[in-house]
């Protein structure tokens, strides 16, 4: 059976920072807005910063829904689930807000990360910080054993082989807004589209 716990304790941060991806889910206001799921991956990008608050890199995509919806309204669920060893869902329920490249605040967020994101600067969107309100945990019975083979390493790869105007270049013309019309990674160029008619 499930549980509610106070916080994230020693055992489940340890866990959390082991695990290859995590699950994050944001929405709109707008009741017809577009539900966003995103995986996030690769050890050393997501961390457990206390009992209570949890941050990851948010790194060059080919969306920018989180930002958006984090900007506009904050509600956040982080998911992990165990495919190997005991069948575990850990959810992490919460207010986030994305910490951009420029932003005051922008390397003290960022220098817990270490080499993982020294070694991203270039392509770093910014750090996501968490501050988590529930804590609970599920029974991942339905949740298949997997073996990881890999890490990917394609992401790192292009964006690696980019120069800072080419990835400027494509913040301003794919990250800019979310898919309904929010502002995303807004430049002085970019200006928000209205949203898409259904």
């Amino acid at each position: 059976m499930g549980k509610v716990y106070d916080g994230i304790d020693a055992a489940m941060a340890a866990w959390i920072e082991k695990q290859p991806v995590l699950f994050v889910a944001t929405a709109p206001l707008a009741a017809d807005g577009l539900v966003n799921l995103s995986p996030k991956g690769t050890m050393g990008t997501f961390r457990v910063v206390d009992a209570h608050t949890f941050a990851y890199l948010d790194m060059t995509g080919s969306g920018v829904e989180t930002v958006a919806h984090l900007r506009e309204n904050g509600r956040i669920c982080v998911m992990f689930c165990a495919f190997e060893g005991r069948p575990t869902i850990v959810r992490l329920h919460g207010t986030g807000r994305p910490v951009l490249v420029g932003d005051p605040d922008y390397e003290a967020e960022l220098a817990p990360f270490g080499e993982a994101a020294e070694s991203r600067r270039p392509y770093l969107r910014g750090v996501v910080r968490v501050d988590v309100t529930r804590v609970s945990d599920s029974c991942g019975y339905s949740v298949p054993q997997m073996d990881l083979v890999a890490e990917r390493e394609t992401l790192d790869a292009v964006w690696g082989s980019r120069d800072d105007e080419r990835i400027a270049r494509y913040h301003a013309e794919r990250n800019a807004v979310s898919l309904d019309g929010l502002p995303g990674l807004m430049t002085r160029t970019a200006q928000p589209q209205p949203p898409p008619v259904r």
